[in-house]
């Protein structure tokens, strides 16, 4: 009897070890394998967009397909499936050979629908495009949620067009009228008005230089040793009280510890500009007053940011080179304060 214990002692102790290493082995594939699991504080973003419905909030960033994630507090990022599969066919037409990494996403909700811009590029050139894609809802599980593509809304061609077609940003004004601000270098970042669809440029077209970079127009202490002073991209517009306020990406990204992008700001009275700094100075004549850049402790640099009002707090987005994680670019989401004269304060901490 005392035998007979003994080794079914030692079965029951077997049995419980394999099972424990057993349900071990199932958890790790669960944690690798499902989604639900992968929640996230530090997450790796570029060029993030940030939207609420509902209790959730979506972001959007660039990546193959477009990357995205969910959240209910903005603090835990659980990794959704990316907006595109497969690149929308009309892409190999603008950039031969794409391979579906797609930049610099935004989005906007107007009239129960959202809409979701886009870039394709290709490297370095202005051979580029923003097209769009719709969507009645965000949530992966709701039955009507599908990205529905409407193609390219605008096209930069080499030897054509002196601008590029990247880093589309969406914004209505306080007439109702949908407009797309977009670009990168070149001849400096544009404003165009669009259909009242939202998929397609308004006609007869209108074109505006809202922001720009040139030697010929600014050399001072801030372009000392730099010989990249075109360097703007990243256009979004926030409108707020009788302002709307045009953000700006100067200088380097995309060279993790070695990235010096910063943010700049200015505002408007009126949507097409002039968007004027601090100082009074046009920015579409090299004018911008900064707002929020790197350091030698924290972040390399901070850019490509846009703005957003939920449950009545102003909150700031971008992506900044992470100096303890070699210079990789991570989730920057902070609220906005406005000082007495109505320019924005963003603290880079947490």
């Amino acid at each position: 009897m005392i035998l007979y214990t003994k080794k079914l002692k030692i079965s029951t102790e077997r049995v419980l070890k394999y099972a424990f290493k057993a349900a071990g082995i199932i958890v790790l594939i669960m944690f690798f394998t499902d989604k639900s699991f992968a929640q996230h504080t530090d997450i790796r973003v570029h060029d993030p967009t940030i939207i609420q419905q509902d209790d959730m909030y979506y972001i959007f960033n660039t990546g193959r397909g477009i990357s995205s994630w969910s959240s209910p507090d903005m603090e835990n990022w659980k990794r959704l499936d990316p907006v595109f599969i497969s690149a929308p066919e009309w892409t190999n037409d603008v950039v031969d050979g794409f391979r579906n990494h797609i930049w610099a996403p935004s989005i906007i909700e107007h009239d129960g629908t959202y809409y979701l811009y886009y870039s394709i590029s290709a490297f370095g050139k202005n051979t580029s495009a923003i097209g769009v894609a719709t969507n009645q809802t965000l949530d992966p599980d709701d039955p009507l949620f599908e990205w529905k593509d409407h193609g390219k809304v605008v096209q930069s061609v080499p030897g054509r067009d002196m601008w590029n077609a990247i880093d589309g940003a969406p914004v209505i004004d306080s007439e109702g009228t949908p407009w797309l601000a977009f670009g990168s270098f070149w001849m400096g970042l544009k404003l165009v008005q669009l259909n009242e669809n939202m998929t397609e440029i308004a006609v007869p077209q209108e074109w505006h230089t809202i922001a720009a970079r040139h030697r010929y127009w600014k050399m001072d202490e801030r372009d000392a040793g730099n010989d990249t002073n075109s360097s703007i991209e990243a256009p979004f517009i926030f409108r707020k009280g009788n302002y709307y306020y045009l953000f700006a990406s100067w200088d380097a990204c995309c060279r993790n510890e070695n990235s010096t992008y910063k943010i700049v700001v200015g505002r408007s009275e009126n949507i097409t500009g002039p968007y004027r700094d601090k100082a009074g100075e046009n920015m579409a004549h090299g004018g911008g007053s900064f707002l929020l850049g790197g350091d030698s402790e924290k972040y390399a640099a901070i850019g490509h940011n846009s703005v957003y009002t939920f449950n009545g707090t102003d909150y700031l987005i971008a992506h900044a080179y992470d100096l303890s994680d070699e210079g990789r670019s991570k989730l920057l989401l902070r609220e906005v304060e406005w000082d007495a004269d109505g320019w924005p304060i963003v603290n880079k901490e947490d």
